[in-house]
C-alpha cells in the first residue's frame, strides 16, 4: 500500500520527537509498503529542527513544510498549525495525484488535521484513518483550564466530531476511550486501540555509552557513595508532576529510606518547567537532585541502566480516565527498572505488569513512601521487578507487533 501520514510534530532519530511515526512507519515500510510523512519544519517536541523541502530517512519519505518558530502554547503555536494546514490543504490535489495513496493518517496531536486528511482521501478515494494521541479539546479543557467556549476549544470540538464521523478507521493510544467517543458520535466498530511502545533494535547489544562527561561524573560519583539512584528522564512540563518528586526528595532529605540508604535524585531532559525546577532545588538547597540536558535517543538505554529506580508523575486530573500510554515508561520498563508511578488512570502497566510500585498522585509523602519502600528492597529484587516489565513490553508493545496492529484496523 501507499500510506499517507500527516503528524505536525512527526520526528526522526536524528531529530528527535515525536518517535512513534517514524517507528510505524519504518516497520510499514520493511514490510513492503511505501510512506509519506507529511510534517511541520518546526516543532516544539524536537530537539533539532528540519529544514522545509523531502527527505528519505531509513525509506521512509518525508516532506518538512516550512512553518513559523515559536515558544511556549500561545498565539505562536496557533500560527504554526495554521501555516501547516493550509499548505497541506492547498496541496491536497497533488498529493493525491502524484503520490496516490491508499490510506491516509490524520495523527497530529490536535485534530484539525482531519480536515487536510480528509479532503486528500476523497481525492485519491482512499481510506481516512483518525489517530488519537490525546483527547482534544478535553485535554486543554481538563489539563491547562480552557473553557470549553473558548474558540480554540470549540474549533477542536468540531474537528473531533468530524473525525469520529467521517473515518474509515479510528486508532487510540488510550485504551479506555470508548465511552467518550461513542458520545461525539463515533461507531465504536471503528474504534481500534493501539498503544504506544519500543522498537527492539534500539535495545539489542551494547548500547552506545553516556557521552556528557559531567552526567558520567556524577552517576560514577552516586555508586561510589553507595547511593539508590531515582532517575526521571524526559520532558520537564507541569504534567510530569516534578515538583512532587521534588517535594519527596525533601522529606527524605530528613528521613532517608529504610536502612539508611541514602538516595539521589537525577533529572535528564529540558522542557518548559526546566529551568524553574532548577531554581527551586537551588532556592531549597536540595543537595541531593542533581538536572542534566536531555541526551541523544540511542543514548537513553546507557542512561536507564544507571538508575536503581525510575520515577514517572501525573497530575491528578479526570482526563487520564481514559487511559495513558506514556513513552518513556515503556523505556523503563525496556530497561528493567524498578518504576514508581505516581497515577491515578484508566490503566496502569505498572500494576499490570508487576514492574514497581504505584502511588496515588500528587501525593508527595504517598511517593517518598514508595520510593523508601522500593530502596528498601535488595538489588536482586528489583531486578526481578524489572524483569516482569520486560518482559510485558516484549509481549504487548513492540513496533513490529504495533505496526501489525495498526494495519489490521483497515482489514477491518
Amino acid at each position: 500500500m501507499k500510506i499517507l501520514l500527516i503528524n505536525h510534530y512527526a520526528g526522526a532519530p536524528k531529530y528527535g520527537m515525536e518517535f512513534r511515526p517514524y517507528y510505524l512507519s519504518r516497520e510499514w515500510v520493511r514490510q513492503g509498503h511505501q510512506v509519506l510523512i507529511l510534517a511541520a519544519s518546526h516543532s516544539h517536541v524536537r530537539s533539532q529542527q528540519p529544514g522545509p523541502g523531502g527527505e528519505t530517512l531509513d525509506g521512509i519519505a518525508y516532506c518538512w513544510y516550512g512553518t513559523p518558530a515559536y515558544q511556549g502554547n500561545g498565539f505562536g503555536r496557533l500560527r504554526n498549525i495554521a501555516s501547516f494546514l493550509r499548505q497541506v490543504g492547498k496541496d491536497a490535489d497533488i498529493l493525491a495525484r502524484e503520490f496516490q495513496p491508499d490510506v491516509v493518517i490524520a495523527s497530529s496531536t490536535y485534530p484539525m488535521d482531519i480536515w487536510v486528511a480528509r479532503k486528500i482521501a476523497r481525492l485519491a478515494q482512499a481510506q481516512l484513518v483518525y489517530e488519537v494521541h490525546d483527547l482534544w479539546p478535553l485535554s486543554p479543557i481538563e489539563l491547562s483550564g480552557m473553557s470549553r467556549w473558548h474558540p480554540f476549544a470549540m474549533l477542536c470540538q468540531k474537528a473531533e466530531n468530524d473525525a469520529y464521523r467521517d473515518a474509515d478507521a479510528v486508532v487510540s493510544m488510550l485504551p479506555k476511550v470508548h465511552e467518550h467517543m461513542a458520545a461525539h458520535g463515533l461507531d465504536l466498530k471503528k474504534l481500534h486501540i493501539v498503544p504506544n511502545g519500543i522498537t527492539l533494535d534500539e535495545w539489542d547489544g551494547t548500547p552506545p555509552a553516556l557521552t556528557d562527561p559531567a552526567l558520567v561524573q556524577h552517576l560514577q560519583a552516586q555508586r561510589a557513595a553507595g547511593r539508590v539512584v531515582v532517575g526521571y528522564a524526559g520532558s520537564m512540563g507541569l504534567p510530569n508532576a516534578l515538583d512532587v518528586l521534588l517535594d519527596a526528595a525533601a522529606q527524605l532529605r530528613s528521613s532517608p529510606a529504610d536502612g539508611g540508604a541514602a538516595l539521589s535524585f537525577v533529572l535528564v531532559g529540558g522542557g518548559h518547567e526546566c529551568e524553574r525546577l532548577k531554581a527551586r532545588v537551588q532556592a531549597e538547597g536540595l543537595d541531593s537532585v542533581a538536572f542534566f540536558p536531555a541526551i541523544p535517543k540511542a543514548q537513553i538505554p546507557a542512561l536507564l541502566a544507571q538508575f536503581d529506580i525510575a520515577y514517572i508523575g501525573w497530575q491528578r486530573t479526570p482526563i487520564y480516565r481514559f487511559g495513558i500510554a506514556p513513552n518513556k515508561l515503556m523505556d523503563y520498563m525496556m530497561a528493567e527498572r524498578a518504576v514508581l508511578h505516581s497515577v491515578e488512570a484508566g490503566n496502569d502497566p505498572v500494576a499490570e505488569a508487576g514492574c514497581g510500585l504505584t502511588v496515588p498522585p500528587e501525593d508527595s509523602v504517598a511517593v517518598a513512601q514508595g520510593l523508601r519502600r522500593l530502596a528498601a528492597l535488595s538489588a536482586d529484587e528489583r531486578a526481578e521487578m524489572g524483569r516482569r516489565g520486560r518482559a510485558f513490553v516484549l509481549a504487548h508493545h513492540t513496533y513490529p507487533v504495533l505496526a501489525r496492529r495498526f494495519l489490521q484496523a483497515l482489514d477491518a
